[in-house]
């Protein structure tokens, strides 16, 4: 169990999540985790589902915190970032978790010395399956990562990466829910073709994406070797996949992650 306090400005869902996370892991006492958030609402909602303390005052939140977690979208990252760059941040641990934020545009507008550690989870945080990835700062300290990863770790997998690589992170599993759901949507409809009901062929697809990605993690072999398990000698799923190599389904999805990854590269440039 972690001993420290945590605040977390930002009450949205991936604040909240986090929270949430925490909590059903054992990893925090409620007492010990304070939000802030400008809509009121979202902290009184937390609140009656969580238990922990609320409070409007960011710099208070700051001064009674020892991790802050900057659970922020990021076009008002530089506003609030600006307004608790006044408040005592010495032996504090920052923790940002806004899309595209660098850590030295971070690092840029608090004091010198400002312990900061950038975070890129992805939405299954919001049902405790993340996939995260987060990179320490120029004054971020070894136990300061190995906090945060604990923190993740609570809501799914968490991994240690260079900051260059999280824009492919942000590709990849910050992006890949969307390509997984637009996956699961074609399955399905594929079946609906075909002439199972909308409901049936959901229910199918969803199950068989969801129990081909535990029968991996689980599994020694490679994907491919899972992939052959399958594949009879001129059968059926030999005859599928046949359709998605002419259909340059491999590629597709490779190009899909690196058009995402430069994306992400510009708009951590700051363009638009």
């Amino acid at each position: 169990m972690l001993d420290d306090k945590i605040g977390f400005i930002g009450a949205g869902k991936m604040g909240s999540a986090i929270i949430k996370g925490m909590l059903r892991a054992g990893l925090v006492d409620r007492s010990r985790l304070t939000a802030s958030d400008p809509i009121e609402a979202l902290g009184k909602a937390l609140v009656e589902e969580t238990g922990v303390r609320f409070m409007k005052d960011n710099i208070g939140l700051v001064d009674s915190s020892d991790i802050v977690v900057l659970a922020v979208k990021p076009q008002v990252m530089d506003g609030v970032l600006k307004e608790i760059a006044a408040a005592p941040l010495e032996g504090r641990l920052l923790v940002s978790i806004a899309a595209g934020v660098p850590l030295s545009r971070i690092e840029g507008l608090l004091p010198d010395g400002t312990r900061v550690v950038r975070v890129m989870p992805n939405t299954p945080c919001l049902v405790g399956q993340a996939a995260s990835a987060y990179a320490g700062g120029r004054w971020a300290r070894d136990e300061d990562l190995e906090r945060v990863g604990r923190i993740l770790s609570s809501v799914g997998v968490a991994v240690a990466v260079e900051e260059h690589h999280l824009d492919a992170v942000t590709a990849l599993s910050g992006s890949g829910p969307a390509y997984v759901f637009l996956f699961i949507e074609s399955l399905a409809a594929g079946g609906v073709q075909m002439g199972l009901s909308r409901d049936v062929a959901l229910k199918l697809a969803l199950q068989t994406v969801y129990g081909s990605a535990a029968m991996a993690q689980d599994a020694d072999q490679h994907l491919a070797e899972l992939r052959d398990a399958v594949t009879s000698p001129a059968g059926t799923t030999a005859a599928g996949l046949f359709a998605l190599e002419q259909g340059a389904f491999r590629a597709t999805v490779i190009d899909a992650v690196v058009q995402a990854a430069e994306r992400s590269e510009a708009l951590g440039r700051g363009e638009h």
